[in-house]
């Protein structure tokens, strides 16, 4: 199979060093981040369009978390998300952005990065963004600068002797052994819960949050946040755009037989953190394309490098001769 390229002008993105999964179950790292935009895109790809699980040769890791499901559009509230499965037309692309602009008041990062065209084809595009803004009851402290590591004058917000005791009711405590292992849970008008913990080392953020669960329903003490108790959170403001290569250009068939390869597949996130409250943002987008029964382009076939060659007779199980041609100097 040879693949078309599109080459576009990429928009600007700080470098990140944030390594972005694609699923709860998938192997995490000290600084990793996950949101479910992607998943939901993937679920409606192998139950919408191929109708069965994705499968490469040789198959991913990856692509096999992906195909579980774990992650579904019922672990959101509907006006909190938007998605749209369709073939990658102008006419699609200007609707996805009135609908952006109409549900969201939000224009997209990514539709300029996917192959448009006039007409309806037999390929595919798949999008989806999640927009979340909450505020917590009450606002929390400014607290002086401090290190994180080594990192000198971080920002922190939370709790101290300051602070007014009105405050401690945005905090529950789900569990705590000591300074450093710990998780609270934070409250917002929005009824959204922001979990935060410390001390849990596992392979995956979701044996991390089931240990979180774990714990917290063992926990016979105090989870109401006391007097006495302190906070600290750092200040958090990130924008990350990730191009997950390892998943395109990789053929794949329908249940039907239909054969495609993922052109391009894209996540972004942003999401801030402060003594108000928070906001997150994020959009996928998957471009999929249809090669059954398409013409492929010319191939070459030039041993104009190293090469292997063998004689065999017909008819027979193994060559009698065969050579590795590395410097053909040496065979002319």
């Amino acid at each position: 199979m040879t693949y078309k390229t599109l080459k576009i002008k990429e928009e600007k993105y700080q470098e990140s060093a944030i390594e972005v999964v694609l699923s709860l179950e998938d192997k995490i790292t000290k600084n990793s981040l996950w949101c479910g935009t992607f998943n939901l895109i993937w679920n409606d790809l192998k139950t919408e369009i191929i109708k069965k699980d994705i499968e490469f040769t040789p198959q991913l890791e990856i692509v096999e978390n992906l195909n579980k499901g774990t992650f579904t559009s019922d672990q959101l509230k509907e006006e909190s998300y938007y998605k749209v499965l369709g073939h990658p037309t102008y006419a699609l692309k200007k609707q996805i952005e009135k609908d952006l602009k109409k549900k969201f008041q939000e224009t997209s990062d990514i539709l300029n990065n996917f192959e448009w065209t006039e007409k309806d084809s037999d390929d595919y595009f798949l999008y989806t963004m999640l927009k979340k803004e909450f505020s917590f009851e009450k606002e929390f402290t400014k607290l002086k600068k401090e290190n994180f590591k080594t990192t000198k004058n971080v920002s922190y917000f939370g709790i101290d002797d300051s602070t007014s005791e009105t405050v401690y009711e945005n905090v529950q405590i789900l569990y705590y052994k000591n300074e450093e292992n710990f998780a609270i849970s934070l409250k917002t008008k929005e009824k959204e819960e922001i979990i935060l913990s410390r001390g849990i080392n596992k392979e995956s953020f979701l044996e991390i949050y089931k240990e979180i669960q774990q714990k917290s329903e063992k926990y016979k003490e105090k989870k109401s946040f006391l007097k006495g108790d302190s906070l600290k959170i750092p200040y958090l403001n990130l924008k990350i755009k990730k191009e997950f290569k390892e998943l395109e250009h990789k053929d794949f068939y329908s249940q039907s037989g239909e054969g495609y390869y993922i052109d391009k597949a894209l996540q972004t996130v942003s999401f801030e953190l402060n003594e108000r409250g928070g906001k997150i943002k994020s959009e996928a987008g998957m471009g999929i394309k249809n090669f059954s029964g398409h013409e492929t382009s010319s191939r070459k076939m030039h041993f104009n490098d190293e090469f292997t060659l063998f004689f065999k007779e017909e008819n027979k199980t193994l060559p009698y001769f065969a050579t590795q041609i590395t410097d053909i100097e040496n065979f002319n």
